[in-house]
């Protein structure tokens, strides 16, 4: 060996120990997330196959007169708000010690003869009304399964602010995972002849199917 390749030599394995170490870290990151997001993938895209039974749950009840009567007069400047306003802290207590349901954070429609709640959720859906004539209140919550919920959660549905973060730092970590494994693949392509062959398939059927079949 020359003198001359010996730095080139210590050159490339101190990068291929570099993109290892970045390709194995990624990978753990967005190990668990890729199993979830590639068995939800099959499932959504088997969605109409799949048979789900929606369990649907509903509550009924009255608040008494005293606090309908500050509601109603709370009209005025939710109306102000355009009709947007969240619940006041007297019915969110009251939902909450009554029937076990958090409605902090959420925006409610207001209008002349009723408030109106829509409480979606990954998996399924609920809604609360509230009539301010006579504090007649009820609850509907729609569950469609386990599935439903995981599906959800792949799409990003009413997930909240933390699932969009982790969703985010998983995409990053695929990311970094990907183009790590891409260069390790071109580092080790001399002694791999079928390497880019397989790179180039793993592109051109997707886009061939595209534009074949996707119309």
């Amino acid at each position: 060996m020359t003198a001359a390749a010996r730095p080139d030599n210590r050159r490339r394995a101190y990068w291929l120990k570099t993109l290892h170490e970045w390709h194995w870290v990624s990978s753990a990151i967005c190990l668990i997330g890729m199993i979830l997001f590639s068995v939800t993938g099959f499932t959504l895209n088997h969605a109409s196959q799949i048979e789900a039974r929606p369990v649907v749950t509903r509550l009924n009840g009255s608040i008494d007169e005293a606090l309908r009567a500050r509601l109603e007069k709370q009209l005025p400047a939710a109306k102000a708000l355009k009709g947007k306003a969240p619940l006041p802290a007297e019915l969110q207590a009251w939902v909450q010690k009554h029937w076990d349901i958090s409605t902090a954070g959420r925006e409610a429609e207001w209008s002349d003869d009723e408030i109106y709640l829509s409480l979606p959720r990954p998996g399924g859906d609920a809604w609360l009304r509230l009539s301010l004539a006579d504090g007649e209140i009820e609850y509907e919550r729609t569950d469609r399964g386990w599935l439903s919920y995981f599906n959800d959660l792949h799409k990003g549905r009413n997930t909240g602010a933390a699932w969009s973060w982790f969703i985010d730092i998983f995409a990053g970590a695929a990311l970094v995972f990907s183009i790590t494994g891409l260069f390790i693949l071109k580092m080790h392509a001399g002694n791999r002849p079928f390497t880019w062959p397989m790179v180039g398939m793993g592109l051109v059927v997707p886009v061939l199917l595209a534009l074949l079949f996707i119309h």
